[in-house]
């Protein structure tokens, strides 16, 4: 009788494999070490942070809730294997939540709207655009370079970060480009209640544009010359961006970026690979010079709040300590190159940073004050990240 239940055993151990030590649940335990909630900050995990082999038809449930989390999976380098498993959790001050990592079905996950896209525009010359539910932003490519080169019209030569004012949660990149270049039944660069394109680049640096300062003067890039998206979803969109080399002053400058913006930020993240200079300055541009730079050292931002058509503008750099040195206001009589700059340390070639705005009419940010609120905030986040500790 003994030995039937042994091989009963067995056999239950061989046949229902989720009842082994490898496919049990795995459970992390997210901590918030601050006084202020979390909330729309981004969790990666790794198939080693997890010790899985495949991260795909994992999902993440609240232990408390039992409700499972919207999550997006990313192939971070193309191979067609996801590198990485995202998800946002609410944390509570001084407060840690657990959460189990569990086998779910593609049909079982929790649906949501993809807020987070990016795209290349070939219908608009060569742009590459993103955005999320609070703002939106374009870069321009070679063939916009070449046509201001070649003195045809239509071409825009800058290697700047431009900003699509948008006041909707929802995606209006698609929309906006169709309306104006498709079906011509109207123009981004008007508001019929979504918010418009009204912010001005040319050559300066936009919201985020990097520079190279040598013996106080401002060297730039020019266009992007390479693109390639990584993921859009419903928590993230990240692309990267090379750019052909350039000259700082007899310093020849190599720059490739990682740009990603997650649901819910006001500022795209620039992972920037630079060789060629210990240093760089990212810029936001001054416009009419009309506004007011700040600054914050001991949080790592510079700030310009400016008005801009009928209602105000702010833009902002924030980079941790490591990276922030300073900031500075550039003040020149040349057409678009007065610009406030963040001075950030290159470490191993390497400079990340966040750029951003809020435009009044979007209701995010009413005044100055408020703006510069989340600045210190987002500094404050950045400086002391959720933790997280896989359970075994």
């Amino acid at each position: 009788m003994n030995s039937i239940k042994f091989v009963i055993l067995c056999l239950a151990i061989i046949f229902f494999p989720s009842c082994s030590k490898e496919n049990k649940g795995k459970f992390i335990v997210v901590k918030n070490t601050l006084t202020i909630e979390r909330s729309f900050e981004t969790i990666e995990l790794t198939k080693d942070f997890l010790k899985v082999n495949d991260l795909t038809n994992l999902g993440v449930k609240n232990v408390i809730s039992n409700k499972l989390l919207v999550t997006q999976l990313v192939d971070f380098d193309g191979d067609g294997a996801f590198d990485k498993l995202l998800f946002q959790p609410t944390i509570a001050p001084n407060s840690e939540n657990k959460f189990e990592i569990v086998q779910i079905s593609n049909k079982k996950q929790p649906k949501a709207e993809n807020l987070c896209y990016s795209r290349f525009v070939p219908e608009r010359t060569d742009d590459y655009t993103w955005e999320n539910d609070k703002v939106a932003f374009r870069v321009y490519g070679p063939t916009a370079q070449k046509m201001v080169e070649d003195s045809l019209s239509g071409g825009t030569l800058s290697s700047g970060v431009d900003a699509w004012l948008k006041k909707v949660e929802y995606p209006i990149i698609n929309k906006w480009y169709k309306e104006t270049l498709v079906d011509k039944t109207g123009s981004y660069h008007e508001d019929t209640g979504e918010g418009l394109d009204n912010f001005h680049v040319g050559v300066s640096r936009g919201v985020g544009g990097i520079a190279v300062k040598s013996e106080n003067n401002y060297y730039i890039s020019k266009n992007y010359t390479e693109w390639r998206t990584i993921t859009t979803g419903p928590i993230r969109t990240s692309f990267y961006l090379n750019y052909q080399n350039w000259d700082a002053n007899g310093n020849t400058i190599q720059e490739s970026k990682i740009i990603s913006l997650d649901l819910g930020s006001n500022f795209s993240k620039f992972e920037t690979s630079i060789k060629g200079s210990n240093s760089i300055s990212v810029g936001l541009t001054l416009h009419e010079k009309d506004g007011e730079v700040t600054g914050n050292i001991n949080n790592g931002w510079v700030s310009y709040w400016q008005p801009h058509a009928d209602s105000e503008l702010g833009t902002a750099i924030i980079a941790a300590h490591n990276y922030f040195i300073d900031y500075e206001k550039s003040d020149t009589e040349e057409i678009d190159l007065s610009n406030a700059y963040a001075h950030l340390n290159v470490i191993d070639d390497t400079v990340v940073y966040y750029a951003g705005f809020a435009w009044k009419e979007s209701g995010q940010f009413a005044t100055k004050e408020l703006w510069e609120s989340y600045l210190n905030e987002s500094s404050t986040k950045i400086k002391t990240p959720l933790t997280i500790q896989l359970l075994d």
